[in-house]
């Protein structure tokens, strides 16, 4: 993830429809994504996340730390209005 080239502004969008399962090492992978975005000064986004993801982003409270969309049509298309963590 952390060789993807990002631009400022630009917003990473994580599609994370096809999960089916999600630990500590998924954690880790979408921290390292934000981190990615954050420094690049970029924004970032999950999309379509299944009900048990999102019931392990809210227990470790990165549903907090992420703007979540229902589907990628609704995360490419939504701006933050705060421009961005």
């Amino acid at each position: 993830m952390t060789a993807l080239s990002l631009e400022p502004e630009q917003c990473l969008v994580l599609d994370l429809s096809g999960i089916r399962f999600c630990d500590s090492s998924g954690i880790t992978a979408l921290i390292v994504a934000r981190n990615h975005a954050v420094a690049a000064r970029a924004d970032i986004a999950l999309a379509a996340v299944p009900d048990n993801t999102i019931r392990i982003l809210r227990i470790v409270g990165l549903d907090r730390v992420f703007t979540i969309h229902p589907d990628v049509g609704t995360a490419t298309t939504h701006r933050p209005a705060t421009g961005g963590p």
